[in-house]
């Protein structure tokens, strides 16, 4: 009888000493490691997934993320889209960004959260680190930026080898082109 009330007692003391300690978080403000915000989820997947040089390989990777919110199979939001276990970089919503390359990410990131898209990707939701090959007949590819392969799922008739980009994004001006090479000096001549 005794060890019954004893253990009675010792609940409710606890349930009392747990519910002091958590009473006063409601008065902190909450923080979470992971991304919630839109722009910052996308801002943060084109970041982790492109190779943070190419402003064209960040726009394919917002497009691919939009074409799969817009396509009504996935989460109906970016950072539900982003946030699907194994579809994107591990960690790509928690690990921090740095500088360079935050600024390029957030930049293109409100971009694409404005109606931007990489042309020629409509309806493209599927990419894969360029330079992989697998042996699956429906990878229809359409692109190679930012160091991954683009594609779309087809019938297995339609498959076709990744295509090298060919333009810019459009973000950016094009770079200026290479100045002539120097032509070799003539050592023989100057004796």
């Amino acid at each position: 009888m005794q060890s019954s009330r004893l253990r009675a007692v010792s609940r409710a003391l606890l349930a009392v000493v747990t519910a002091a300690s958590l009473g006063s978080c409601a008065t902190l403000p909450f923080q979470s490691s992971m991304a919630t915000d839109e722009h910052e989820c996308m801002a943060r997947v084109m970041y982790f997934e492109s190779n943070r040089s190419s402003d064209d390989g960040m726009l394919a990777v917002g497009t691919v993320v939009m074409n799969r919110l817009e396509s009504g199979k996935y989460p109906r939001s970016v950072c539900g889209v982003v946030g699907q276990p194994g579809q994107f970089a591990a960690g790509a919503l928690t690990s921090p960004i740095l500088e360079p390359g935050r600024a390029r990410a957030e930049r293109i990131a409100a971009a694409v959260l404005s109606g931007q898209r990489h042309p020629g990707m409509d309806g493209v939701m599927f990419f894969h680190t360029a330079g992989l090959h697998f042996p699956y007949h429906n990878m229809h590819y359409v692109l190679v930026a930012g160091g991954n392969a683009f594609y779309e799922k087809v019938s297995t008739t339609e498959r076709s080898a990744p295509a090298e980009n060919t333009e810019p994004a459009g973000l950016i001006a094009p770079a200026p082109p290479e100045p002539p090479p120097r032509p070799e000096p003539d050592f023989l001549s100057v004796y």
